[in-house]
């Protein structure tokens, strides 16, 4: 145990995040650069060494938080780093995109604030990097197989770190123009600056991993084909089907889904664009969806120097303290203050788009909302609650309904689908046709960044087995994992 009082006599304390008014004039991420480390060791010393460490069950990764919170709490950062990399490909990642389903889970949170494990996590590898224990890990001899990874996130890289590792060969595919999938395109650089995953994609290069970008498959390269090219092939492709809103001026230009614009706004920061041409800049702008990916639009249109932001959430506005339907260690529903909404901005709960208003141009102008509630578990709309808010850009964030079909990909493959529409798999994440296996959104559905690596991990072990018999390849979940919820 690092500090055995240490729970008792340390507060919780995060990482320092920039002045608001400053931070919207760049990109650069959030926090003050190296405010973490002069206090990363007295946080890390506040974990108390569980007996049963419920951290474990939060997170699908299976992290040996404990240990490397000792390790942190001593200063000893090389192990650290090997305690991390044990059980998670790229904690500078998950360290600061995962919503730390880990930390509603620890024991200290019953009756004090959890330790800051995400902070902790992204202390330590923040520190390997620059001492230089991050290092290539070629595999000793080559297996003379050859793997195919469709898809370039999470749970993609993963996989194909972890098959190369094995002294399988792996080529991973990736339709966009570089390697990263939503983690390039999908994440603004403020939540996660792209050096971070420049400098994975050369380690797993150096590791033998091959990469090919600008290549669709179904599109570009017919999926069966592909099956006779490899002996085998994971398709890591994600759930990138937006949810939409049919509703009356849905056509009007100005309404986006989420992922047509925040990929814009980054390649302006990769310098393959001067302005996005879909920009927040003098407009009222409005995102429909109260997630994450919502949150991201926010902070986007902030920076792009949006007249008003407002954000709406048709779900009621969450509790800043547990309520009694969502115990510990279970990961709750809680009122979440991002970065992006501490840079200014409304939020609207219990509201439900009825149309879309338009100019004589076509162009959006404005958005009529009404409130709703819950009666007998359905919702309902309140009369009399009808209202108009401007609106010349709206962004549709309410979270992706699947695998995208259209490409063909399904079809060419045979893939058989589950009743949720992801493709089905087995226990060893193998789907209906020999030899192909799938791994996080396309399989699960959409879900966080922590199981997606988790299922990358646990396919990349059935992969391998199905290749030569038998793996010593970790799998920290099944297909049938959940999160820990009520």
């Amino acid at each position: 145990m690092a500090d055995p009082k240490g729970f008792m006599t340390t507060g919780r304390e995060v990482a320092e995040t920039r002045p608001a008014g400053e931070r919207v004039k760049d990109w650069n991420e959030v926090y003050v650069p190296g405010s973490l480390l002069p206090i990363i060791s007295k946080q890390a010393g506040r974990c108390m060494d569980c007996g049963i460490p419920f951290c474990h069950n939060g997170c699908p990764l299976g992290n040996l938080i404990p240990e490397w919170n000792d390790y942190a709490f001593r200063e000893d950062w090389t192990a650290a780093s090997e305690r991390l990399h044990a059980t998670n490909n790229f904690p500078e990642f998950t360290g600061r995109l995962c919503p730390a389903p880990c930390e509603s889970a620890c024991v200290l949170g019953i009756n004090q604030p959890a330790v800051t494990i995400k902070n902790v996590e992204v202390s330590i590898i923040d520190k390997a990097w620059g001492s230089g224990d991050v290092t290539p890990q070629p595999p000793e001899r080559l297996s003379g197989k050859t793997v195919a990874v469709i898809g370039s996130g999470p749970a993609g890289l993963a996989a194909a770190q972890q098959l190369t590792r094995a002294g399988h060969t792996v080529v991973v595919y990736e339709r966009a123009d570089r390697i990263g999938g939503l983690l390039r395109y999908g994440i603004p650089e403020f939540k996660m600056e792209k050096s971070h995953i420049n400098r994975r994609i050369e380690q797993m290069r150096a590791e033998g991993t091959k990469f090919r970008t600008e290549v669709e498959i179904g599109k570009d390269i017919d999926a069966a084909k592909l099956r006779r090219r490899y002996d085998s092939v994971v398709i890591a492709a994600g759930a990138t089907v937006s949810r939409d809103l049919p509703v009356p001026g849905r056509e009007l230009n100005g309404v986006h889904f989420a992922m047509e614009y925040l990929p814009l706004a980054n390649k302006v920061q990769e310098g393959d664009l001067t302005v996005s041409p879909i920009s927040a800049e003098g407009k009222h702008v409005v995102v429909i969806g109260g997630g994450d990916t919502g949150a991201d639009c926010v902070g986007t249109a902030h920076r792009q120097g949006a007249a008003s932001v407002t954000q709406l959430e048709i779900m009621p506005k969450p509790g800043e303290e547990r309520s009694a339907n969502q115990p510990w260690p279970t990961f709750p529903m809680l009122y979440k203050v991002t970065s992006a909404h501490e840079e200014g901005g409304e939020r609207v709960y219990s509201v439900s788009t009825t149309h879309f208003e338009g100019d004589e141009e076509g162009n959006v102008q404005a958005l009529h909302l009404v409130e709703v509630e819950f009666k007998d578990g359905k919702l309902e709309q309140k009369p009399g609650t009808e209202r108009r808010i401007p609106a010349q850009l709206v962004t549709l964030a309410m979270g992706f309904t699947g695998t995208d079909q259209a490409n063909g990909l399904v079809q060419q493959f045979g893939l058989e689908l589950d009743e949720r529409g992801n493709v089905a798999r087995d226990g060893d994440f193998a789907t209906n046709v020999g030899g192909v296996f799938v791994a996080g959104d396309a399989g699960r559905g959409q879900s966080l960044i922590v199981w997606a690596i988790a299922e990358g991990r646990s396919a990349a072990r059935g992969v391998d087995r199905f290749l030569t018999g038998a793996s010593a390849l970790p799998a920290p979940i099944r297909p049938t994992d959940r999160s820990l919820m009520v």
